[in-house]
């Protein structure tokens, strides 16, 4: 099994630097024997970040939920271990989708701390951008 990954990312390395970009291809998402690199990994876990924050901001902007006490929940929930704010359940979805789909070993990637982080700033910034814009636009 190791032999086949490793043909998989010496083709698609030599496909890549003949500077032709192989196609994506969705099943790769959730095939544990699918083989990674450290920046595709990377990408891939920043863009769920993403679209999970922009579902939440959307979420919240649209309840509405308000106040300060909010963004203070969100921010630090993460970091009590208390899955309960969007920090959380994004933590959360992005450490299932390495650990359990994927099944990858993730000292390979730097640890749980490196993937864990990948994207984590610009997720909450979306977050915050579009709650704030939705609730803006829909309540006022």
């Amino acid at each position: 099994m190791k032999e086949s990954k490793s043909v998989k990312s010496n083709a698609w390395q030599h496909q890549h630097e003949n500077g032709h970009f192989p196609l994506f291809k969705f099943a790769k998402l959730l095939d544990p024997e699918a083989s990674w690199d450290k920046d595709q990994l990377g990408d891939v876990l920043h863009w769920i970040r993403q679209v999970v924050a922009l579902f939440y901001g959307l979420l919240w902007g649209a309840i509405p939920v308000v106040g300060g006490i909010w963004i203070f929940i969100t921010v630090t929930t993460q970091a009590k271990d208390n899955y309960t704010g969007f920090s959380g359940h994004n933590t959360g979805i992005i450490y299932g989708y390495y650990a359990m789909t994927l099944k990858i070993d993730e000292e390979e990637f730097g640890g749980h701390a490196a993937l864990l982080q990948e994207g984590l700033i610009a997720s909450i910034t979306l977050f915050l951008l579009a709650w704030i814009l939705v609730y803006s636009l829909a309540h006022f």
